[in-house]
């Protein structure tokens, strides 16, 4: 579904992601961990084409997206919650999730099967659709972020620090959420500082560290190595 070879992302001098490689396939949920100023969201926003990179190769679904502008890439299949939720404050919860339909306009029943199935997904939803999203919860503007980028149908769907700020109630809904996103069989690239509930509901991980990967395996590989648990788990 997606794969990065030795993928370069500079500010200026500063190179943020130093030749990253990695692959994420069909049906998985691929999580990436690490420190604050590791390069993870830079790199999400390299795969969803909100930031140029320098060198290597992006590829979505085997097709070279390395020069592709971020919005044809949601017509092949990308859809990304950023970091911060990004909602549209001064719109309506239903007007963002009509939003982010754009790519299917024209096709109304569709839309608003899709709506329907979100406000299923995320109950609050319902409750807030016709509230601007600026007044929301930080919760419920998550929820929103997410079920805006499920709008699009996507095949690959790019979760960037989902839990950022949030209540632990309201992070377990999230992560419930993912994990049924993973079990309707969605690929999923996670960016997650919180480690242990990342790597719980990841098939595979990525460690990265100052741009570099540094260690990579299964999710449950990753949380039981030692140098995993010393530098992001903590004692439990």
């Amino acid at each position: 579904m997606l794969k990065l070879n030795s993928v370069k992302v500079s500010y200026g001098a500063i190179e943020a992601v130093k030749g990253v490689s990695l692959e994420v396939r069909e049906g998985e949920v691929v999580t990436i961990i690490g420190a604050n100023g590791a390069g993870k969201s830079t790199l999400l926003k390299s795969i969803a084409g909100l930031e140029p990179i320098q060198a290597g190769q992006v590829l979505i679904g085997g097709q070279d997206c390395t020069l592709v502008p971020s919005h044809k890439r949601v017509g092949l299949g990308v859809a990304m919650s950023p970091e911060g939720r990004g909602v549209f404050a001064d719109q309506t919860v239903r007007e963002n999730l009509l939003l982010g339909a754009y790519t299917r306009r024209g096709n109304a029943g569709a839309i608003e099967a899709a709506i329907e199935r979100e406000f299923t997904r995320f109950p609050r939803l319902r409750e807030r659709q016709n509230q601007l999203s600026g007044t929301l919860s930080g919760g419920e503007q998550q929820m929103l972020a997410i079920a805006r980028a499920l709008m699009s149908e996507p095949k690959l769907l790019l979760l960037d620090e989902p839990s950022l700020g949030l209540a632990p109630l309201v992070i377990k809904d999230i992560f419930a959420a993912i994990r049924q996103l993973r079990q309707s069989g969605l690929t999923i690239l996670l960016v997650e500082q919180m480690a242990r509930q990342a790597l719980g509901v990841a098939d595979r991980a990525y460690v990265l560290e100052t741009g570099c990967i540094t260690l990579e395996g299964s999710g449950k590989a990753l949380l039981n190595d030692p140098k995993v648990k010393a530098a992001y788990l903590g004692s439990h």
